[in-house]
């Protein structure tokens, strides 16, 4: 089973063949590809400097955008009459893992 670390939003992940997840928010359309950094292909490992040269993993967008769960974000003073609360929600693409290639040699 391959496995291959993928780079997206500044943050790495750990992807096989298949798996869905939710990554930050990107430019919209039915597909994706990313430049892996590591390959794992059973019992050999290709590391790229920095991404492994000639290969890919191509992944569908299941849905464009998502939101995820609301963050709150409270200023308080005590004795004061001060409090502010804030939230923020993430928008995510969720994506998922058609194939991993690696370069034909």
């Amino acid at each position: 089973m391959k496995k291959a670390v993928i780079m997206t939003g500044g943050k790495q992940y750990l992807v096989s063949e298949g798996q869905v997840l939710d990554v930050d928010l990107f430019a919209e359309g039915k597909s994706a590809n990313f430049e892996p950094l590591l390959i794992i292909d059973e019992d050999q490992i290709s590391v790229g400097q920095p991404a492994v040269a000639g290969a890919k993993v191509s992944a569908d967008v299941v849905e464009p955008m998502i939101k995820g769960e609301k963050v709150l974000a409270i200023r308080y003073k005590a004795k004061k009459r001060v409090k502010k609360v804030r939230g923020h929600r993430q928008q995510f693409t969720k994506i998922k893992i058609k194939s991993i290639s690696t370069s034909a040699k």
